[in-house]
């Protein structure tokens, strides 16, 4: 019986969180109230505090659901024992944005993080979170283009600091424009092109390959 009432719990959890996604993209995250989400839910208020303190850890909740296996992943790009660091992290920046294009709650998790919140009251705590994985996800990036630079799998003048910086931004910012607006070019088609294009141009001998590249698909 016991175990009964933990599934039914965790169903509960579950529901709450997929009407938060649903009610934040319509309504955004600051006019969206907790009693909007436990209407939308069929739960009583008293069901959602059971679960999340506030709406601050209900948003962070539902972050987590689609950027943990991301963040677990990418923490691996530094480990010494990896072969190709060059191609993991490759592994790693095509894997997170083929999950966008393919699984619709990432794709709604990212417009809501992008174009529906604001850090302000009490969601302000989430920016210094939004922060600190930031700061995280571009470390690792970072220890995995160092491993390859030990590897020689990189030019000499490539500083690996500023190479993840670019690399973090290329996928970040094909994120924030495709979510806006999927027209904007063809990203699932194109996301092997784009980010071979500038891991090339870190490469041993990357400016020929970079040129080829510009030559290819321009």
């Amino acid at each position: 019986m016991a175990r009964r009432t933990k599934q039914e719990a965790q169903a509960t959890r579950d529901r709450i969180l997929d009407t938060a996604e649903r009610v934040f993209l319509k309504k955004g995250v600051s006019r969206t109230s907790l009693a909007d989400v436990a209407d939308a839910a069929g739960v009583t208020r008293g069901a959602i505090y059971w679960h999340f303190k506030n709406k601050a850890d209900l948003f962070e909740a539902m972050m987590d659901r689609v950027s943990l296996p991301m963040e677990a992943m990418v923490a691996r790009a530094g480990d010494k024992d990896i072969e190709d660091p060059l191609a993991y992290v490759r592994r790693c920046a095509l894997a997170v944005l083929e999950r966008i294009t393919s699984d619709p709650q990432s794709r709604r998790v990212a417009e809501i993080s992008r174009y529906k919140v604001e850090y302000a009251d009490e969601m302000t705590p989430l920016r210094a979170r939004h922060i600190e994985c930031r700061t995280e996800c571009l470390g690792n990036i970072e220890r995995g283009l160092r491993n390859a630079g030990k590897k020689g799998l990189l030019a000499k003048s490539v500083n690996p600091r500023l190479a993840a910086v670019g690399l973090h931004a290329l996928v970040d910012g094909l994120i924030t424009n495709w979510v806006l607006d999927t027209k904007y070019l063809p990203l699932a088609k194109n996301a092997e092109p784009l980010i071979d294009g500038y891991l090339n141009g870190l490469k041993t001998g990357g400016v020929s390959k970079t040129r080829k590249w510009r030559k290819t698909h321009t």
